[in-house]
């Protein structure tokens, strides 16, 4: 008769199922753990200058992952622009300013576009590299047209109402205030290194910046004044 020691012991059903069960997967959370860390780099180290490895390892993923979602390098690197773009066009929605005065709804669609682009260097940096290749990936992007920013359209109906109200010069196209209201809120931080250089004064020191913004609302406002010197040309 076996003694107790010499009997082979029987596994429990959690420790038999806890052996033979695969570890759970989680693609959704692997695809966010590589775009994360693509925008890292891609920001970082521009497209030429990105590698995959170094996202695979930030990401804590094999190459075969990165190609499995994304198809390859070129299709990962318009998935990133796709994504800070969206990001940025998901928030844009939840702006309302039907319900305020003309000149107040515009300033606070100004104050959001300049806050996200001091909250999101990434997106400056994606955005100047996407530049220098002449917007090469940003073209072969399907979602392109369809994240085209809704204040154009939020600004046209302040616009329209400013007008109306007599708050506003007539003749101000959307767009053009649009691509006003980014250039405000980029251009000092996208060249805020070689201008601090040139001109021997920290760009990004918060004192400035906030000048700067003081100095652009001002702006914003003369331009849009129906007794603005512009309005009488």
């Amino acid at each position: 008769m076996q003694s107790d020691a010499a009997k082979p012991r029987r596994k429990s059903a959690t420790q038999a199922k806890t052996k033979s069960a695969p570890l759970k997967r989680d693609p959704d959370a692997t695809r966010q753990r590589i775009l994360d860390a693509a925008i890292r780099e891609f920001s970082a180290q521009g497209y030429s200058g990105a590698r995959v490895d170094t996202i695979c390892k930030r990401a804590r993923a094999n190459p075969r992952m990165i190609y499995h979602y994304f198809g390859d390098k070129d299709g990962l690197y318009v998935t990133v622009l796709e994504h800070v773009l969206g990001d940025l066009r998901r928030e844009e929605l939840k702006l309302e300013v039907d319900h305020v005065q003309p000149l107040t709804g515009m300033l606070q669609l100004f104050n959001f576009v300049h806050a996200h682009f001091g909250a999101h260097p990434d997106l400056i940096a994606l955005l100047s590299g996407e530049n220098l290749l002449r917007a090469r990936f940003l073209r072969r992007s399907v979602k392109a047209p369809i994240v085209a920013s809704p204040l154009i359209e939020l600004i046209a109906r302040l616009l329209e109402r400013g007008v109306k109200q007599g708050e506003f010069r007539s003749g101000i196209d959307p767009l053009q205030l649009y691509v006003m209201m980014v250039a405000l809120s980029y251009f000092h931080r996208s060249n805020a290194h070689t201008l601090s250089v040139l001109f021997r004064t920290d760009l990004q020191d918060p004192a400035w910046q906030s000048e700067q913004k003081r100095n652009a609302d001002q702006m914003l406002t003369r331009f849009l004044e129906r007794n603005s010197p512009r309005a009488a040309e």
